[in-house]
């Protein structure tokens, strides 16, 4: 396993102006596999995909310790950066921040996810208490040692109707920028804006490299990386999809159809193809390889309606 530090050197590395690193947010060990089998570059984790997946609603609700476990297991799942969402450090306090910080790069992580949201409140936090918590944040990353990328979210967009978003808010996200760039946050998160014009506004004046969320509504990548984006994150969509197709195919599970996988097992030249059966009403019948190796799935339904 890659030390730390080289991992934390790595992923700041990737946060380039017009050639945005893209995030696509897992929750668990399992899903960062899949994430970093598809070639992703980082692992980021995201709140509310985290917390739903162990049964909690979002907004700091699944326990700290819980949320720790998992950080450690994703990070030994692969060999790549992983940046975490910490969501408001769970708890006012700078002290907190600090602690918080700290155990999830004892963890592994080496980026964070940190926002100027009151959890459990209304608004934001003022901007000379969000400095406060942000400054904290960065000496616990600094005393760790190892390094890491302090991502500092504000949420003025997502607190407003996007129809509202408008020149204003940019200025007042710039203010933020500035002053969080001045603490040590080291990249700058806008999750709710999409006006192409105001993306640019804010990418071309922010001290810190900008992070859009890609929500449906936002421009895809090329534009984005056109705008100036450095990071593109994809927050809880993976999970709210991935729920989706789970529910779909459960759904259809329970019609009278029969469903077959399909598999092909590669190891060391050989080939050896298997079938899984699972029908409504017989059960099913399965045989999985035990060799080791890689195993391809594909699929395919009969008498089964749309």
């Amino acid at each position: 396993m890659q030390k730390q530090s080289e991992l934390a050197t790595r992923f700041r590395a990737l946060h380039v102006k017009g050639d945005p690193v893209i995030l696509f947010n897992i929750w668990d060990a399992g899903s960062a596999g899949i994430v970093a089998e598809a070639g992703a570059k980082a692992i980021a984790t995201g709140s509310l995909s985290v917390a739903m997946a162990y049964g909690y609603a979002d907004g700091e609700n699944i326990p700290l310790d819980l949320s720790m476990s998992n950080i450690r297991r994703i990070v030994d799942a692969v060999e790549l950066p992983v940046s975490v969402d910490l969501e408001g450090g769970y708890g006012p306090s700078p002290d907190v921040v600090a602690g918080t910080v700290t155990r999830a790069m004892e963890a592994g992580a080496v980026g964070f996810n940190f926002e100027d949201q009151v959890i459990g409140g209304t608004g934001l936090y003022e901007v000379a208490d969000q400095i406060l918590r942000i400054a904290a944040a960065r000496r616990a990353v600094d005393n760790f040692g190892k390094g890491g990328f302090l991502n500092a979210r504000t949420d003025v967009f997502l607190k407003a109707k996007p129809d509202a978003h408008d020149q204003p808010l940019v200025a007042e996200a710039l203010e933020r920028a500035r002053a969080y760039a001045e603490a040590g946050a080291d990249g700058l998160f806008a999750p709710g804006l999409a006006d192409e014009a105001l993306i640019s506004q804010l990418c071309e004046a922010s001290p810190l490299p900008v992070n859009i969320m890609a929500l449906p509504h936002v421009p895809d990548t090329p534009i984005l990386a056109g705008l100036g984006v450095a990071r593109i994150s994809y927050g809880p969509v993976p999970y709210w999809q991935m729920a989706k197709w789970l529910g779909s195919e459960a759904r259809q599970a329970r019609k009278d159809c029969r469903f077959f996988i399909s598999s092909t097992h590669r190891r060391r030249g050989f080939r050896v193809r298997t079938q899984t059966k699972y029908s409504s009403h017989s059960g099913r019948r399965s045989y999985w390889p035990t060799l080791g190796g890689e195993i391809h799935f594909s699929s395919r339904r009969e008498n089964c309606p749309d």
